[in-house]
Formats: structure tokens, C-alpha cells, sequence
């Protein structure tokens, strides 16, 4: 992103001050000459007080500090080090949190940039276009459709890539063997996309070439003709009348020098999926055979693991000895019943169902009213609650070791609240996607704002808090030491410090005091 972007938003701060002073003076001169006294002195002192406040290098809280929200407002963050410019209503923001600077137009532009880790990026009507980078990795992309992007793979070898999904695809590297050119469904050649290290194909789906790993198939008349080879493997099938596989035993040595085996496998089917056969696992210990005629029957026999399908899938009998619990199914989804210390469950779809093992509990009520997940192991205990998939839900994420938590509380529409680790507590009323997308930092600065009619912080480390109401109409910041309030536009504004006590109404100053702070000891 060009810097002049990101320096345009002190200039802009600067004119949105010039120009509500403007707005005042106009005001005021407008007014009826025989009425001259409480609204042309307003002006005046406006005016007088507004040529001082109108350097953009302004900060929040001191004595000079402005306020005449929505219209206009500087104050310092709450939950982090920094300051932050609010103008018309949710329209305009400009931000510096720790080293990261940002400032947007919302619901239309952002921008953010943090030389500390080498980050910048902006939206325009998010999620309609994005640009993003981060040291010398890159993303633009338009609707998901088109994109750019580039940086270094995992041998520090640069690529730039360019994709008009899914008819172009581009890579180019200094390293040429990287390069590639795809026109689809014409002709082309993929490396590293779509789930395969690469794919070749010539007026898909006449003919396409795939590799994964070390397995490579050639396809004719995709899905209906493939032939495959690779280590040790070969098979072919003519879908869905007949087709084989099979694969021999290998071997690899794992991360810390040790030999694995890789089961081989057979594989079959006539008339898919009426008559279908596989031996999995071969030359291990946990061999598997398995024979299914869908929807008739299904059966697969293990030394750890027994299933049998009748109908499949309504119809279901499991025996895994491995995680030690026998499962019944009948007929499946709506009935489940399972025993054993590796799983418990009691279903009866959609009326209840409880589940849970040694370490994660599932439940449900009259679903989807109301539902019921948690993870606990000796490190993190995560539990969420949930009515209605998104109406409400209240979701814990403790540290077990620390004992600190983070919880977030939706209510769809209404309200979002959310307390992090360190302490931190959010509430913002209205939330109409935030519920829907947690954490999607996109929505937080493009759209959040248009809604946010209320906004409260409390920061327990500093003592900070405040409290917004329609963008500023209303705001009062607190601290150990000070208070600020403003109300009106502005028209009654109070500060106190240790020092200081300001009253303003009507952007006049009638009331100012200082006491002088105590001699140290």
C-alpha cells in the first residue's frame, strides 16, 4: 500500500476540524443580528478555542483536548496504549495502537499498517476487495474471484501468483521449474493448488494428469476412465461399472529415526456401489477387511474395530476396541446408543442427546434450541453453549495451568461481549454479524461502527473504562486519576485530574480550577 494513503489521515483529521469550526462560525453569523448575545459568543469562543485545537498532533486528554461527538471526537484507548479520532457519526476513524496506525471510511475503506512486523493492508466494502501483506508475503484478491499474491515457499524461493478463479491460473519464480500457466478448461498446468501437487489437463475433461505425493492418475473422461501408478502402486477403474487398486506394503522413517510401516492396500468394485471390496492395512497390525453392497449392507472387520450397516446408514452396529465402547444406531441419526469408558451417548434426535468420553462432552435439547459442547484436558477447558445455532451463545476458553479465561457472550442481534485473558471486557450493542463471524477483524473496522449505538470498556490493569452512545453523542472516559464526560456535541464537557477541574457548556469555559499537586515526600 502506498505510505501517501496512510499519511492522508492526520490531513484529513486536520480538515474535519477546520471544517466544523467552519460550520460553527457560519452558525453563528447566520443568527439574527438583534439576538447577538449567548450564540455569537458561543461562536467566538468556539472559534478562539478551535484555532488551538486545530493541530492534528493533538492529544486526547489533555487540557486542550476536543470533543463534539458524533461530529468529532479524540480520546485515548482503553483496552491498549493509543489514540483514536471519531467524525461523523461512524463515517471516519483514525487510529494509533501501540505501533499499529489505521484509518477508515467506513462501511467503504480501511487501511492499517504496523512497521513492527512489517504489516499493512486495507479493505474496500469488505469483503468485496482486500489487499494485505506481511514482510514479503502478499494478498490481493477482488470478490474471491481474482487475486495476486506472492512471497516465499518453504525453500525461501519467491513466487508471484495470479488467479481468476477458475478460469486462469499463474505462477512465475526466478526458479522456473515453479513456473506455470493454466487456462481452464483449455489447457494448462497447476503446481501446489486444488488439493494436488500438481495437474495437468488438455480440454478437461477429455484428459487430466494429477499428482499427490507419489501417486500420479491420469484421467479420461473425468470421473469415468482413470488409470493410476506410483510407488509400489497400480490400479485403474471405468466408473461405475468395475475398477482395482492395489498397493504393496512400504516403509519410511519417521521424525525421530525410526522405521514405520505403510499398510498396503486392495481395492474393488463392481457395478459401484453395489458390490464393493477392501483390504486395508496390509502388513500391519490392524489389517481391515471390508465388503459393502450400499444401500443393502456394509460390514468392515478389524482387530480393533468391528462395524455392520443394514440399510445403510440407518441401521448400524459398532465394536471398537480400541477406544473401548460398542455403539447401536437404529435407525441413524435419530436414535444412537453407546456404552463404554471411550464414549456415552444417549440420543433421540431431535428431542435429547447426551455424549462424552474422558475428555469432550456433547449435548443437545430440542435441537437446534439448545446445544451444549466442552473439551477439558490437562492443559485448556472450552466450553460453549448455544441456543438457535447463532441467537445466543456463550463460549469459555480457560488456561488450566494459569487459571486465566477468555469468555464471549452473543445475543443476535442485540449485543456482543467478550473479556479476554488479560482482563480485558467489551460491550457493544448492536450485533448483527459479529455473532455470526467472531473475531473477523474485516467486520470489526468496516462495519461494526455503522451499528455500534453502544460501546463500553473496562480495562482492569489501568483502571481505564468508557462508555459510548451513539458514536459519541455521549461519552465519558475514566481512569484512576481522571474523569472526562461529554454530552450533546459537545455543548457540556467536564474534565478532572489530580490537578484540574474544566467545565464547558456551550463550548464556553465557566469553570476552571488547579490545585496544585501535593509536594513529594
Amino acid at each position: 500500500m502506498p505510505r501517501c494513503v496512510g499519511s492522508f489521515a492526520p490531513r484529513l483529521t486536520f480538515i474535519l476540524r477546520i471544517a466544523l469550526l467552519c460550520g460553527v462560525a457560519i452558525a453563528a453569523q447566520a443568527d439574527d443580528s438583534d439576538y447577538p448575545s449567548i450564540t455569537n459568543a458561543a461562536a467566538c469562543a468556539a472559534c478562539s478555542g478551535f484555532v488551538i485545537q486545530a493541530s492534528p498532533t493533538n492529544t486526547p486528554g489533555t487540557e486542550d483536548a476536543f470533543s463534539a461527538g458524533p461530529l468529532y471526537d479524540d480520546f485515548s484507548l482503553t483496552l491498549d496504549p493509543g489514540e483514536r479520532t471519531e467524525a461523523v457519526g461512524p463515517l471516519f476513524f483514525s487510529q494509533q495502537r501501540d505501533t499499529e496506525r489505521s484509518w477508515g471510511l467506513p462501511p467503504l475503506f480501511s487501511w492499517r499498517e504496523d512497521p513492527a512486523v512489517e504489516y499493512s493492508g486495507y479493505d474496500i466494502l469488505y469483503p468485496l476487495l482486500t489487499c494485505q501483506s506481511y514482510g514479503k508475503e502478499y494478498l490481493w484478491q477482488f470478490c474471491q474471484l481474482l487475486s495476486f499474491s506472492g512471497g516465499q515457499n518453504e525453500t525461501n524461493v519467491p513466487a508471484d501468483r495470479a488467479t481468476l478463479f477458475p478460469i486462469y491460473f499463474q505462477q512465475r519464480s526466478p526458479d522456473t521449474n515453479l513456473d506455470y500457466t493454466a487456462l481452464f478448461p483449455i489447457y494448462g498446468d497447476i503446481k501446489g493448488r486444488l488439493f494436488r501437487d500438481e495437474i495437468f489437463f488438455v480440454m478437461f475433461p477429455l484428459y487430466s494428469e494429477t499428482h499427490k505425493r507419489d501417486v500420479v492418475t491420469d484421467n479420461y473422461l473425468y470421473p469415468f476412465f482413470d488409470v493410476r501408478h506410483g510407488d509400489r502402486l497400480h490400479g485403474w477403474q471405468f466408473w461405475p461399472v468395475a475398477g482395482q487398486e492395489h498397493k504393496d506394503v512400504t516403509y519410511a522413517t519417521n521424525g525421530f529415526g525410526e522405521t514405520e510401516i505403510i499398510g498396503g492396500h486392495d481395492r474393488s468394485f463392481i457395478l459401484w456401489p453395489l458390490d464393493m471390496r477392501q483390504d486395508n492395512g496390509l502388513g500391519t497390525t490392524n489389517a481391515e477387511k471390508f465388503r459393502a453392497s450400499i444401500p443393502f449392507f456394509a460390514v468392515s472387520r478389524s482387530p480393533e474395530r468391528d462395524s455392520s450397516s443394514v440399510l445403510w446408514p440407518f441401521f448400524n452396529w459398532i465394536d471398537d476396541r480400541e477406544k473401548k465402547y460398542r455403539e447401536w444406531e437404529l435407525p441413524f441419526p435419530f436414535v444412537v446408543v453407546a456404552r463404554g469408558p471411550g464414549k456415552t451417548t444417549t440420543r433421540v434426535f431431535p428431542l435429547y442427546s447426551r455424549a462424552h468420553n474422558d475428555t469432550t462432552e456433547s449435548d443437545f435439547y430440542l435441537w437446534p434450541i439448545y446445544g451444549y459442547k466442552r473439551y477439558h484436558d490437562s492443559t485448556l477447558d472450552w466450553e460453549r453453549s448455544r441456543i438457535l445455532f447463532y441467537l445466543f451463545v456463550d463460549a469459555t476458553e480457560k488456561n488450566v495451568e494459569t487459571g486465566k479465561a477468555r469468555r464471549r457472550v452473543d445475543f443476535l442481534p442485540l449485543f456482543t461481549w467478550h473479556e479476554e485473558l488479560n482482563g480485558n471486557r467489551r460491550l457493544q450493542i448492536f450485533a448483527p454479524i459479529e455473532p455470526i463471524l467472531p473475531n473477523n477483524g474485516g467486520i470489526e473496522r468496516n462495519w461494526s461502527p455503522l451499528w455500534s449505538l453502544w460501546r463500553a470498556e473496562a480495562n482492569p490493569r489501568t483502571g481505564a473504562a468508557s462508555q459510548s452512545l451513539l458514536w459519541n453523542l455521549y461519552r465519558r472516559d475514566t481512569a484512576p486519576d481522571s474523569k472526562k464526560c461529554s454530552l450533546l456535541f459537545g455543548l457540556f464537557q467536564y474534565q478532572t485530574d489530580e490537578e484540574n477541574k474544566r467545565l464547558r457548556l456551550l463550548y464556553i469555559p465557566v469553570l476552571k480550577t488547579h490545585r496544585p499537586a501535593a509536594p513529594a515526600d
